[in-house]
């Protein structure tokens, strides 16, 4: 039997906070809490340590994104799923640099939001591969970190590299087994390792960080 996902729901709104609760029913998922400012959720972070939560990112004394850089500061292996209703690169941009998980627009579906949280729980990525693309893409010309491959834990072989440049793409481990000639479960062994030398605990984290120490273009 799967493990229960522990869940924090954070939204200045009430409505909205009730409405996601109603669609997050679901015998796996456990909310541990709501918080309706980014200060109030990073407080109940701390204290609570959900596996993932549902981050607004339009708060007051806090907003979303902020909040999520303090989180990340502490180190926490919490999820954070990036909730907005508007379809912003630039938001995009901000969260996935700040370390978010996944990004999901208000007006989905009970059903996909249900498939966000089990993805983002078992460390898949969640942003749509054209919309991730674009944001790449502005993260080549952006700000380098001052980190360099040099500083990895381990290089990674010609393998992992091959399997980084797809999961950069966007592709799933089903399709880069396709690629490569590999199957679905030896690509998962592949891409956690890669997640675990680049020091990241999800897909899209890896592909951030693997654009911004030039390790792909």
């Amino acid at each position: 039997m799967e493990s229960e996902i522990t869940l924090l729901i954070a939204d200045d709104h009430p409505m909205v906070r009730a409405g996601l609760k109603s669609m997050l029913s679901d015998s796996r998922i456990k909310i541990v809490g709501e918080a309706n400012n980014g200060r109030e959720a990073l407080e109940m972070v701390l204290k609570l340590k959900p596996k993932v939560i549902l981050m607004d990112i339009r708060m007051p004394d806090m907003d979303g994104i902020q909040a999520l850089e303090a989180i990340k500061a502490a180190k926490l292996d919490t999820r954070v799923i990036m909730v907005t209703t508007y379809r912003s690169t630039a938001y995009l941009l901000k969260s996935l640099s700040a370390g978010a998980s996944g990004f999901v627009l208000k007006d989905i579906s009970r059903e996909e939001l249900l498939a966000a949280v089990y993805s983002i729980a078992q460390g898949t990525s969640l942003v749509d591969s054209l919309f991730l693309q674009d944001v790449l893409r502005n993260l080549e010309s952006a700000e380098k970190t001052n980190e360099s491959p040099d500083d990895l834990v381990e290089p990674l072989t010609a393998r992992e590299m091959d399997i980084l440049r797809l999961m950069v793409e966007g592709l799933t481990n089903q399709a880069i087994g396709d690629v490569l000639g590999l199957s679905a479960g030896t690509v998962k062994g592949y891409a956690q390792t890669v997640m675990h030398k680049l020091g990241t605990n999800d897909r899209t984290q890896a592909a951030v960080k693997a654009i911004r120490l030039g390790l792909v273009k």
